[in-house]
């Protein structure tokens, strides 16, 4: 049996129409299966006591992110004084930005862990530091997407060092505000909290 034009026209116009309910029903399953890991994930920090998440922390250097972020967050005359390359190199690359994202997520935990002593204070800290983590989380995606390879984003790939700096301002935010948050809820369990972090 052969097709004629107009049937082989008909079929292709039938298969075209379905593509992009097919599109958006893979986008649509893909951003479920992120919520569920995003919340087996909070589950499972949820679970830990307060011991075991310091624990869980990953070393950064913290000299080196404080200075990329305030450099970021405190505009002044000249304000390029950091080099992409050096920008990189003292954030510990792409792995500096993955233990950030890590420690982001356990920091949440530990400042919801507050909530237990100065609920008040804990309630309105999380939420400024769930944005905080959010913005981080956004920076490193835009970090991931300028490193594909063959510069299929550029646009990510020339923001690169910008959402560096973005990523370790945000941690930086964190960083002092969960600080700030024990210093004055549970002054006895800040100093390892300080030294974890």
């Amino acid at each position: 049996m052969t097709l004629t034009r107009w049937e082989s026209k008909g079929n292709i116009l039938s298969m075209t129409f379905a593509l992009p309910y097919f599109v958006f029903g893979a986008l649509l399953c893909g951003f479920a299966l992120v919520v569920i890991a995003d919340r087996r994930s909070s589950h499972k920090l949820a679970q830990l006591d307060w011991h075991e998440l310091v624990a869980a922390l990953q070393r950064l250097d913290m000299v080196e992110v404080s200075v990329v972020a305030i450099d970021y967050l405190t505009p002044h005359r000249g304000q390029i004084d950091m080099e992409p390359k050096q920008i990189w190199e003292s954030l510990g690359g792409f792995e500096g930005l993955k233990r950030m994202r890590q420690n982001a997520e356990i920091m949440l935990a530990l400042a919801a862990y507050a909530q237990q002593w100065n609920f008040e204070e804990a309630v309105i800290v999380t939420e400024r530091m769930r944005m905080d983590a959010a913005s981080l989380r956004r920076a490193v995606r835009r970090v991931e997407l300028g490193m594909l390879p063959g510069q299929l984003l550029p646009r990510f790939s020339i923001t690169l060092p910008l959402n560096a700096q973005e990523a370790s301002s945000s941690y930086y935010l964190m960083r002092q505000r969960l600080l700030a948050l024990y210093e004055t809820s549970h002054i006895c369990r800040y100093p390892a909290l300080a030294a974890a972090l």
